[in-house]
């Protein structure tokens, strides 16, 4: 089968096609022949040789795609639509996937769109109702709101609670579709200071959490977003992972929880769990047309090393998906 693995940590250009005999599955696993996989930011952490937790050469953590073969006593039968997180390996033809964590694709979704759920909607969802807490009365300043995470953890928001939710982004139009999809607050962060903002919405109270991928560049102005005995869930360190001159009393005085998170290395007894609720409270919102998956840009299999770059310029407002079989 044909996979993409890294010739040195590094660029884009790092990435190539190797040529890999099918995984073999083992207890409680199934084989996928992959039809579509989806870009993360962790591939790129990855690819750039950061990560410390990834084993399998071969680059990828979701797929869509159905079922060729399933070990003794699973409950997942070959010829199954299935969707899922992957431990590596989500970048080839064929993947092994535990069968505990594999969600059924509804009749409704194409396998592209399928692909572009498992990732952001399990961190969004462990992040906004595990991590976060999140309930009706609160307020909710999610980061990112273009991004494949930022589209999530809006629709959840919107449709599982009647928290209020603001959101940044970096440009008009993707202000726009964050507010098509429930935020009620919508902030430009390069035209905008976004605690300034932050703090008119809310009376000068602050939110109840915080969704932060950004990290360093934003302490100072998460600090001053925050209400006193807010939850700050810190899930990406785009904006760097040193924060100089920490006032630890900053957040003694606020009570501030500070809680963060990588899903990827989680344990796959965590997976499963997180997998069996989201199915269960969250995925029939897909089937009932509540909450969508959003596909940026679909890109062909042999143009990976354009769909790191498309990545890391942020151009895409939700996920970006490579179609890996015809």
């Amino acid at each position: 089968m044909k996979a993409v693995t890294v010739k040195q940590p590094g660029g884009a250009e790092q990435l190539r096609f190797e040529e890999f005999s099918k995984p073999p599955i083992g207890s409680g696993e199934l084989l996928i022949k992959v039809q579509a996989s989806a870009i993360n930011r962790t591939d790129i952490v990855a690819r750039e040789g950061k990560a410390g937790y990834m084993t399998n050469p071969i680059l990828g953590i979701e797929v869509a795609g159905e079922v060729v073969e399933a070990a003794a006593g699973t409950h997942i039968k070959p010829g199954t639509r299935v969707m899922g997180l992957v431990n590596g390996g989500g970048y080839a033809e064929y993947a092994v996937m535990p069968a505990d964590r594999a969600m059924l694709v509804p009749d409704t979704l194409s396998y592209e769109e399928a692909a572009a759920i498992p990732e952001v909607f399990l961190t969004a969802y462990q992040t906004l109702f595990w991590l976060g807490q999140l309930n009706d009365q609160d307020t909710v300043l999610i980061h990112a709101g273009g991004s494949g995470v930022g589209t999530a953890a809006i629709q959840l928001a919107k449709q599982m609670t009647s928290a209020r939710i603001i959101t940044t982004a970096g440009s008009e139009e993707k202000l726009d579709f964050c507010r098509s999809l429930g935020a009620d607050v919508c902030i430009n962060y390069k035209e905008q200071s976004f605690d300034e903002e932050v703090l008119k919405a809310t009376n000068n109270k602050g939110v109840d959490v915080i969704l932060d991928f950004v990290g360093a560049s934003y302490w100072e102005k998460n600090l001053r977003s925050i209400k006193t005995d807010g939850r700050w869930v810190l899930i990406g360190i785009l904006g760097g992972t040193v924060v100089n001159q920490v006032n630890l009393m900053d957040l003694l005085l606020k009570r501030v929880h500070l809680k963060g998170t990588l899903l990827t290395p989680r344990s796959d007894e965590y997976k499963k769990e997180l997998t069996e609720e989201f199915v269960q409270k969250a995925m029939p919102l897909f089937t009932q047309g509540k909450v969508k998956a959003i596909v940026d840009r679909v890109f062909p299999f042999d143009s990976i090393q354009g769909a790191h770059q498309y990545m890391e310029e942020n151009k895409n407002t939700g996920k970006i998906v490579m179609k890996v079989s015809e």
